[in-house]
């Protein structure tokens, strides 16, 4: 510990002395022997923004970028760490409590659709049967009214148990902006953004140079060694087999199918995306994905699923690693 803090203040010794020198003498400091040069600079200042730019310069990005150098001083750890540990605290406190709840609504749908309507569409077809015979209704007349009758009860139900299916997208909509937000404030932090003048942004970036571990040393350069964006990919996929997996009925149908193509597509793609960032990105996202796969293993458990009170449906496996691990066997023989 005391060798990083060490480590960090020489560092800002050094960047507030080259600081002192870009300020008393700006017309020999350029880009070849400095952090940012004057002339890049003013470059930067003309730069009309495209919606990357304006993304990264948001109120929300901000606001991230600035916990997390808060939380990289107060706990004094090296920026990989900290990184991780932004990652766990960021998704434990929004995004888990969001995969239980979209957990949660699923299942009370599944309880609708295959305990309640059933009966529900049992009792409308003797209805139906009767207001045939009694007012000499047709058999498209019969069946409109049917669906018409089916589908009012449905609505009910949901309104009922304030289960709407589109609730369930509450985990794509938080995570997916959550996941651009902080990826765009951990590449504010590297690349100097949103002013690289700033004393504040050219030590967490000095820092970042020194804040990796084993194989990636400087979180600023990109993986070498390709560990990071293999495992990405690895993780991604993994995520995506294990909730194909883990269903009791395996459904086939197309959308379904192609589904499960594209996304695995974007898994493979995220590779050489990955390869081609600085390591304290590719750092992140191998974090955030090692999490949601931690996540959806830990939702399939019935101890965590009765704790965040999600309803028993059929769907739902006593011994839910089990299942998984026999489908990974069945799927080697094939």
């Amino acid at each position: 510990m005391n060798k990083i803090i060490l480590e960090r203040v020489i560092l800002r010794k050094c960047i507030l002395n080259t600081s002192l020198v870009v300020t008393q003498h700006p017309q020999n400091y350029n880009n070849h022997n400095g952090l940012v040069g004057m002339r890049n600079h003013q470059q930067i200042r003309n730069y009309s923004p495209g919606i990357w730019d304006s993304i990264s310069q948001s109120a929300p990005v901000n606001y991230l970028q600035e916990i997390t150098i808060k939380l990289h001083d107060t706990c004094g750890l090296p920026w990989w760490s900290t990184i991780i540990l932004s990652t766990i605290i960021l998704r434990g406190a929004i995004t888990f409590p969001l995969a239980l709840y979209q957990n949660k609504i699923l299942a009370k749908v599944e309880k609708l659709s295959t305990e309640d309507m059933p009966k529900i569409a049992k009792e409308l077809k003797f209805e139906t049967a009767v207001a045939v015979k009694k007012f000499k209704w047709t058999e498209q007349q019969a069946r409109v009214m049917y669906l018409k009758s089916l589908n009012k009860q449905w609505k009910q139900l949901i309104v009922k148990e304030n289960c709407h299916p589109m609730k369930s997208a509450v985990v794509l909509i938080v995570q997916l902006p959550l996941w651009i937000c902080q990826s765009m404030a951990l590449r504010n932090l590297i690349f100097m953004q949103p002013d690289p003048s700033l004393l504040k942004a050219q030590i967490v970036c000095a820092e970042m140079t020194l804040g990796g571990f084993s194989w990636i040393p400087n979180l600023t350069e990109v993986d070498h060694s390709y560990i990071l964006p293999v495992t990405l990919g690895v993780l991604n996929l993994a995520i995506l087999e294990i909730q194909v997996m883990s269903r009791k009925i395996q459904t086939s149908g197309k959308l379904q199918k192609y589904g499960q193509y594209f996304f695995r597509g974007v898994s493979i793609l995220m590779i050489p995306i990955a390869a081609f960032v600085p390591s304290g990105l590719a750092l992140y996202w191998v974090a955030s994905s090692s999490f949601g796969l931690i996540q959806n293993l830990l939702i399939l458990h019935p101890k965590i699923r009765r704790l965040a009170r999600i309803p028993i449906v059929n769907s739902e496996h006593e011994r839910p690693y089990k299942h998984i691990v026999e489908k990974i066997r069945e799927r080697m023989k094939k």
